[in-house]
This record gives structure tokens, sequence and C-alpha cells, in this order.
């Protein structure tokens, strides 16, 4: 496994992962700590055999598969591996400033359209001027709690540079009108209803006390990889067990057990969200179109404590539909509070693989 750290434009300097990032490799796995030598929380990115470009993975009519170890990743922590539409070569093509390129971790972007990456298109970002804005597929943001995944298709084509809030999303009025859906459409087996699938001990369909395998199935509408995407669904395996994402227990998505457009409205009218925006998931499909980056983090939440992934939003009634997202309090998951009662929270990704459906498990 081939991995980068983001670092800046520069060719002077490699991430020292075990001993600044405590982050380790061994045959397959990749170890991630959350509390690091070097601060709280890392990101890294999957190369391809020349160590020179991010590995481009086709989705389209294809399935992604992962193990993963959740254990120790607590309340208020975020386990994340997740797609998203960078350039292959980290942005040297595009912007011949920037020398350095995926190797040394450049061109990050993501449908949060994030500033505070310190380079964006090869030139400083010191101040968070720019926001870099592209399409995201969230495959996994988890803890041994809550699990979600979600889409965020962007309007942009690929990786894409902003400076106005209107197109960044950055503030609370142009959150939903800049270039990405940054709400996404996600499938919480708890938010759907299903309160002992995900969870600690046996009494849980899947026990995060132990090890498990993620399969992601993206099918298109001719069943080819040209097709147009129409259905992201998801299994399980623990031990020898194959494991169907369960369906929805509310009223209006009975049966409902997977993302396709028609969940993705019906569960944002239900559940009062913002609509469905950004083109669905047929400009998502579109932005898969020749590969897409695979980012694996660990983090914490400085701003809402994670409670829109594992618990509910302060302010909001935990009894309204789609409100609470897990078993974690509110108050609670701040990240002063998970550092002490979970020092070694880490998260292990294991045997990342693609291929035809039914053949990667």
């Amino acid at each position: 496994m081939r991995l980068e750290r983001q670092k800046p434009v520069s060719k002077t300097t490699r991430a020292d992962y075990k001993g600044n990032h405590s982050i380790t490799t061994t045959g397959s796995e990749l170890s991630m700590k959350l509390e690091t030598p070097g601060g709280v929380g890392t990101r890294v990115y999957m190369l391809d055999a020349s160590g020179k470009k991010y590995k481009q993975f086709q989705l389209l009519n294809q399935e992604f598969t992962f193990d993963v170890d959740m254990s120790t990743l607590p309340c208020g922590s975020n386990g994340a591996l997740y797609f998203s539409k960078m350039d292959a070569d980290g942005g040297t093509a595009r912007f011949p400033v920037n020398t350095a390129g995926a190797a040394y971790g450049t061109g990050y972007c993501d449908a949060q359209c994030q500033h505070d990456i310190r380079f964006i298109n090869g030139e400083g970002n010191l101040n968070n001027t720019y926001g870099s804005c592209c399409t995201e597929m969230d495959i996994w943001e988890s803890n041994s709690m809550a699990t979600a995944y979600t889409t965020h298709p962007c309007s942009t084509d690929g990786q894409q540079r902003c400076l106005d809030a209107k197109d960044c999303g950055s503030t609370e009025e142009t959150h939903f009108t800049g270039w990405c859906d940054k709400n996404g459409c996600d499938f919480n087996p708890f938010r759907m209803g299903n309160k002992e699938f995900y969870g600690r001990g046996k009494k849980f369909d899947i026990d995060t006390t132990r090890p498990f395998t993620v399969i992601t199935q993206f099918v298109t509408d001719d069943n080819t990889e040209k097709g147009e995407l129409v259905d992201i669904r998801r299994l399980y395996k623990q031990g020898d067990r194959v494991i169907a994402n369960p369906s929805s227990t509310w009223p209006s998505l009975t049966k409902t057990n997977s993302i396709t457009d028609a969940m993705c409205n019906t569960s944002k009218a239900y559940f009062d969200d913002h609509p469905y925006v950004m083109g669905g998931l047929a400009q998502l499909g579109q932005q898969m179109v020749g590969g897409m980056t695979l980012a694996m983090s660990i983090w914490v939440d400085y701003g809402s404590n994670m409670t829109w992934l594992d618990s509910y939003s302060t302010g909001d009634d935990p009894t309204v539909p789609g409100a609470l997202r897990g078993n974690c309090p509110n108050p609670g998951g701040d990240p002063e509070s998970v550092f002490a009662e979970s020092p070694d929270a880490a998260v292990k990704f294991k045997n990342i693989r693609s291929g035809d459906f039914g053949s990667t498990y």
C-alpha cells in the first residue's frame, strides 16, 4: 500500500508517518491514531504503483470493499474512507507552478470546499482565502457507535478553486447555494430507524468490537460501466455472515435500504432536510468517469462534536424523524473528552479492493 499525506508544495520534506503522525502499515493494513505527536487527526491518499500519481478507482458497475477495525473509536470521533475527484497527478499538469504533485499530497479537494489547504492550484493559501471544491463520495464515516455513507455531488467538473462565499457555500446564507451539495444524501442505519443494527456488542448485527468487511456497489441503469449511476448499495460481512444493509423502518421509506434519487428525495422531505440538489446520482456518476482518488482520515469535530453522525444536533428535537443519528449523548463528543477518555483511539483499514459485483467478498 502506497500512501501520501497532505504536505506543502515542496520537494524537500517527506512525512514522518510513524514518528510524527502515528500512521503505520503492515502488509495491506493501514493504522491511523487520532492523537499524534504532530497534532490531532491525519489524512492520507492512495498512490498508484508508480508512486507519482493517485490511484484512480473506476467505480461504475463495480463494487469497492475493505476490512475495518473500529473497536477503539468512541463517540465524537470519525474514521473516514472516501473518494474525491482530485487530479491524478495532484494538479501538476493544470498548474505547472506545482512541481510537487501527488507524491507530496497536493491537489486535495472535497465537497466541503475546504479552506484550510496550504496550497490550492499550486499557489499559497496561507490566509485560507480560497476553498478547493470537487465531488465527493463518502464510503465510510463512522465510529464504533454510528455509521453513514453519503453522496456529495458538485456542479464543478473535477477540482476547482472557489473564492466568493456564494460559490464556496461558506456562510450560513450561502450553504445551499454553492457549487457543492455539502449536506449530501446519507444512509445511516440508526437514522433510518434501525437502532440495533450497528454498535458495540453481540446484540448488534454488526458488532464493532470486532473487525468486519464493508462492501459498496455502484449500480448503473444498463449494468455497464458506461451507464448512468442509479443506485449505491451496501453490504457487510462479519465472520462467515454476509449482512444486508437494513431497510428503513419509517413509513415513507419502508423497504428502502440503499441510496437512490427516490430515497434521497423522500428522506429529505420526510426528515425536513433541505431538498436534494446538484444533479443527484447522475451528476455523481459523471464525476466517477475516469476514476476517483481514495482518501482515508481520522478526525474530531470542533464545530459540532460529530453529533451529525452519532447523536442529534443541539437544538433539535430527538423524537422527530431523522433527527437522531446514534446513541451517543448530547452534550458529549467534544474533542477534549474524546482525547481524555480514549487516548488510544485509532482506525485500521485493511485489504482494500474492487471488482465486479460479488467478486470481492
